[in-house]
């Protein structure tokens, strides 16, 4: 795999990418809450009160009261939000970032800056509720940004394809390529994985979930004036 470095894609319409810093910083502000201690470590039992249950979500499959005495009382409607805030590690929060700065910037720059909230937060509960409806039973908790971060990657390629995009190929090697290529490896890894099954610790269907959601909600959410499949390479 690979991890984004940069893109050559200048902002257009906004000034500024202020809400995806807000929402990087949401993010690193909850992670570092959990970790030094000012509440409760994250562990699986105090994670269910926020993170998503499919066997509670889908209420059937699972023993109802198995999953409330892990401590979930956040109503499950809510968990639908509050798990994309949620990271295991602090490799699953900076993959996520990394991935969210990288391309967020120019999906908030197609919609505008409310309509890009909705977007992200649309991409990441349809992942969750995909992730649950193909899980019924399970009652291990859900968390992170995967899912949302997923639909942005969608959507980007559906805007950009030919835009230059820095990366480090196998974690180290340093190459540009079009984000067709970079985006398009990174998408068929999701369904290979799930196909193949990949790591049980990753919520494969979330991924492809937020990939459905967000490839779907670019076409109604962005601009007027916004091209999709853009042939435009970017800046140098």
């Amino acid at each position: 795999m690979f991890i984004p470095l940069h893109d050559t894609n200048p902002l257009k319409r906004i000034h500024y990418q202020y809400v995806t810093v807000a929402l990087m910083a949401l993010n690193v502000a909850i992670y570092a809450i959990f970790e030094t201690g000012w509440f409760t470590p994250l562990d699986e039992e105090n994670a269910a009160a926020f993170a998503v249950i499919p066997a509670k979500l889908m209420a059937g499959g699972a023993d109802q009261g198995t999953v409330f005495a892990t401590g979930a009382f956040m109503p499950e409607r809510f968990t639908l939000v509050t798990y994309m805030f949620l990271h295991g590690s602090w490799i699953h929060l900076l993959g996520n970032m990394l991935f969210l700065w990288v391309f967020g910037d120019n999906i908030e720059d197609a919609m505008g800056h409310l309509r890009f909230i909705m977007f992200f937060l649309m991409c990441g509960i349809f992942a969750a509720v995909l992730h649950s409806w193909m899980n019924p039973a399970s009652e291990l908790p859900l968390i992170g940004a995967s899912g949302a971060v997923a639909g942005v990657i969608a959507a980007y390629l559906i805007l950009h394809p030919k835009v230059k995009v820095w990366v480090l190929a196998l974690w180290r090697i340093p190459i540009r390529i079009t984000a067709a290529w970079a985006l398009g490896i990174w998408i068929a890894a999701q369904f290979g994985n799930l196909l193949f099954e990949g790591e049980e610790n990753v919520a494969w269907w979330a991924h492809i979930g937020g990939l459905l959601a967000g490839a779907v909600l670019i076409l109604f959410m962005r601009r007027r004036g916004v091209v999709l499949f853009d042939k435009t390479r970017g800046g140098a």
